[in-house]
């Protein structure tokens, strides 16, 4: 049962990701598309968050259970708190990586451009072009840090 807990989302984001292209090659505007694409992804996130919301409340049970319940009420908290770390160092990881595609995308040509012109621009250039890559890397490396975070607040607990 719990498997269907993460295919079912996974396969909404791919079956939206699949209609928005499908959509743009067909001649559709592409920012409706991209619009369409980031309020399906936001459609499931939140569905999944509420899903495992609701499969993390406590049942009510007997005092002869109570110890039972207090463990699993704790093994809940941590697969709670894991998922929403793991939802933390996606979205980092991945709005780092559309600003640091767009970054590249407005830098990358008028540094080509810049460097036809006057060969001695390129070293300038090629630092602006760095300047947007690294927004990426450092989206990157703030996830690594969140995911080692989850795991030592896990371990304590």
């Amino acid at each position: 049962m719990f498997i269907f807990y993460f295919i079912i989302p996974a396969l909404c984001i791919i079956l939206s990701s699949w209609l928005a292209f499908r959509a743009v090659k067909g001649g559709a505007n592409k920012k409706k598309a991209v619009l369409f694409q980031m309020i399906s992804v936001a459609a499931v996130m939140i569905c999944s968050l509420t899903i495992s919301a609701a499969a993390a409340e406590p049942q009510g049970e007997t005092s002869a259970n109570a110890s039972a319940s207090q463990t699993e009420e704790i093994a809940g908290a941590k697969a709670s708190a894991y998922g929403v770390g793991l939802i933390a160092a996606a979205l980092v990881t991945g709005l780092s990586g559309i600003g640091g595609g767009i970054a590249v995308a407005s830098a990358a040509p008028a540094a080509i451009a810049a460097t036809s012109e006057d060969p001695k621009a390129f070293g300038k250039a090629l630092i602006f072009v760095a300047l947007g890559e690294g927004i990426a890397l450092y989206g990157l490396l703030i996830s690594i840090m969140i995911f080692n975070n989850i795991n030592d607040s896990l371990m304590k607990i």
